[in-house]
């Protein structure tokens, strides 16, 4: 059984059908990519896939359950996370506060204990704590932990979005446009993380890139998105080389 089963996902703003019959499957462990030209639909797809947007009709099966039009909190405890092509941190927060916001929603305390600071209270902080900083050595980033978020050079935010991301300890994570804003050297070492976090997190990765080096370096499978639709899918160097895709794509 798919991770991620989406069949006739559609949704429509101003009579205009931004998504239109998408579908999608997606194994355990897969790290598939979603690409199109620009306004093809790929960034309304997360957006329907996390609760930001309700669709108009079709179905959103993850592990197996019916997260379709479930609150945006509710699909993140199901187990799905995402980070932005416009990186979306706490930048008034620490580097390691980042980290232990995304933790927070896998302890919950008792009203008294919280208010009090009771000692079971600041024994679940400081496990918090240490499972951020762990998370922060992974990323190389726990040397920055006490670091404003907003003080981060760009390449650390795009890590520490991922880490707070993984943080929820999700199923499936959504990357949109990871390499958005990245220079070449940056970009490489963005290919190894992600390579790295799919094997040792073991979790299922569904990104959206418009940079092909990456896409074909990194992506076993690939779904393209035009005027909405499903243009094609398969794997990654099948689809590269259809010319129906290099048309619609490259408009050549």
């Amino acid at each position: 059984m798919a991770l991620l089963d989406i069949k006739n996902l559609s949704i429509s703003f101003g009579g205009l059908r931004a998504v239109d019959d998408f579908h999608i499957s997606i194994e355990k462990g897969a790290l598939y990519g979603l690409i199109g030209p620009n306004g093809a639909g790929k960034t309304t797809v997360f957006n329907l896939l996390t609760g930001v947007y309700k669709p108009d009709e079709g179905h959103i099966i993850l592990d197996g359950n019916n997260i379709t039009g479930k609150k945006t909190i509710d699909i993140n405890k199901a187990g799905i996370a995402r980070t932005f092509q416009n990186i979306r941190l706490f930048k008034e927060l620490s580097v390691l506060d980042n980290v232990m916001a995304g933790l927070h929603n896998q302890i919950k305390y008792p009203f008294l204990a919280g208010i009090f600071k009771l000692p079971s209270y600041r024994k679940g902080e400081a496990q918090l704590r240490e499972k951020s900083m762990e998370l922060l050595k992974v990323f190389e980033l726990d040397s920055d932990a006490d670091t404003l978020a907003s003080n981060l050079p760009y390449g650390k935010q795009r890590k520490l979005e991922i880490a707070r991301a993984l943080a929820t300890s999700p199923k499936l994570l959504l990357l949109d446009e990871p390499a958005a804003g990245m220079n070449p050297n940056e970009t490489l070492e963005l290919m190894d993380t992600i390579k790295f976090v799919k094997k040792e997190f073991d979790v299922t990765i569904l990104l959206i890139e418009h940079d092909m080096k990456l896409v074909s370096g990194i992506c076993e499978e690939l779904t393209v998105l035009n005027f909405g639709r499903v243009l094609t899918s398969g794997k990654t160097q099948e689809v590269l080389q259809n010319p129906e895709v290099i048309k619609a794509y490259l408009g050549t």
